[in-house]
Formats: structure tokens, C-alpha cells, sequence
């Protein structure tokens, strides 16, 4: 083989090599789901992390997005965001700036405001009707978990998990909380969001105990990091009408 194939077969393998080990967010290409409502298809787009998208009824719906996982020049316009608190991964204002237009809704904790000329801010408990969708604000907090000072990772009063409702589906994306009685005491809900990066938020066992009190139909563990998302599949496997479903999320 001469010099010049060489050179052009190991640039060639090279560049090969490096867009195998390329990162999702390069071509924005990760997975996603069609979840038949009676309005409706809800598409729901798994970006990673605490990062969802959502797409109903021609409306594109971001949650916490973050820039780390994502090229969001790339990603469709928001119509609406949502932000569950104010930690960098939740509150990221490099991946809003791309998505956001003049008539994007940004829902947001007050914590949030802070930090953002302006949106709608909903305290825990509060419900609102957001383009359309109904949307419930419940508390998301630490109760066990807590840094070396004592206080917890997330204060009661700073973070909003939501609850929205698409025609005949209730989603609830619990944000980053620990197995609280206000998600205990949940209805109806159809699909759930519930995280498990250890020590943030809730272990495996945390997450079944909540599902076994509010049984959501299908439950999506998020935001895992390094915990193991399976183990959650066994802990739920006796209980019926719960359906564990595992995504790429850490």
C-alpha cells in the first residue's frame, strides 16, 4: 500500500472510529415513545438525565432541558418549557436560550425566577392551565438524603414535580424528590417519572414504595446516574398493573 492510501485509509478508519464513539447528543438521536391518548399520540422523547421531551397535539414540551446532553440548536422550538429547580442540570441556561422564542411559556419555580426575566410561577400545590394543558405543581424534596451540613439536597418549597394532563393521560415528572406522602397521595396517574441518582434523590426501593402507594400504569425510572435501574423491575415484579419500562436516562 503507498504512502497517500495509507494515510487515506487510516484517516478514514479514524473517522469512522470517532463517529462510533460519538456521543447521542451529536446527531440528537435517542430513543422515544408513542403513548396513544384520546386526544391524541403523546410522543415522548428520552433525551437522558432529568431531560425529557414532549410532542401532543402539535405542541413541542421541554423539561429541564440541559445542554450537556443535547445539541438544542438542532431540537424543535419550544412551545413550552418546564423547569423543576434551580440546580444547574434543571436550570441550564445555555440549552434554553436556542429553543426559546417569543412565544415560548416558561413554567418555573420561584427559585427558577430568580434567574429568568419571566415566566409563570407555580408553587407546590398549585394547579394551572398552561396552552391548553392542564398542569399540578407537587412538592418534590428530600426527607432522608441530606448534605454533611444536615440540610437536605432539595428543600421542601424549592422544587416542583408536575403533573399534566394530555385528554385522558396524566404524566407526573416528579423532578428531583425522594418518595414524599404528597407523591404518595397521587390519583390517576397513567405515566410516572421517578429518579434515582443516589444520594439526590431515592433509591430502588424508594421509587417501588412509592409506586406500590400511587401505582401509575407505567413507570419510567430517570435521572439514574450509576444506580441500577433493574432493580426496580424486580422489587415491582409482584405488584400488578404496574409496567417498569427502561430507557436511557442516566
Amino acid at each position: 500500500m503507498g504512502i497517500k492510501r495509507m494515510k487515506i485509509f487510516f484517516l478514514t478508519t479514524v473517522l469512522s472510529m470517532s463517529l462510533c464513539a460519538a456521543p447521542a447528543m451529536a446527531g440528537n438521536t435517542f430513543e422515544k415513545d408513542t403513548i396513544k391518548t384520546s386526544g391524541g399520540d403523546l410522543s415522548i422523547t428520552f433525551i437522558g438525565h432529568g431531560t425529557l421531551m414532549l410532542e401532543y397535539g402539535g405542541k413541542v414540551i421541554h423539561i429541564d432541558p440541559y445542554s450537556r446532553l443535547a445539541d438544542y440548536a438542532k431540537l424543535p422550538k419550544a412551545d413550552i418549557i418546564f423547569l423543576t429547580h434551580h440546580h444547574r442540570d434543571h436550570l441550564d441556561l445555555e440549552a434554553l436560550q436556542p429553543i426559546r422564542t417569543a412565544k415560548t411559556i416558561l413554567v418555573l419555580t420561584e427559585k427558577c425566577a430568580e434567574q429568568l426575566e419571566s415566566g409563570i410561577v407555580m408553587k407546590n400545590g398549585d394547579e394551572a392551565t398552561v396552552d391548553g394543558i392542564s398542569v399540578k405543581a407537587v412538592p418534590a424534596y428530600n426527607l432522608i438524603h441530606k448534605r454533611d451540613n444536615g440540610q437536605p439536597f432539595h428543600i421542601k418549597g424549592e422544587g416542583n414535580g408536575y403533573v399534566l394532563n394530555f385528554a385522558d393521560t396524566n404524566v407526573y415528572i416528579a423532578g428531583d424528590t425522594e418518595n414524599t406522602p404528597e407523591m404518595k397521595a397521587l390519583k390517576n396517574i397513567d405515566i410516572a417519572f421517578l429518579p434515582m441518582n443516589l444520594p439526590y434523590t431515592m433509591t430502588p426501593g424508594m421509587v417501588a414504595d412509592a409506586a406500590k402507594t400511587f401505582k401509575p400504569k407505567v413507570l419510567y425510572p430517570y435521572h439514574y446516574s450509576e444506580t441500577d435501574p433493574s432493580k426496580v423491575i424486580a422489587l415491582l415484579k409482584d405488584i400488578e398493573g404496574v409496567e417498569v419500562r427502561i430507557r436511557r436516562m442516566r
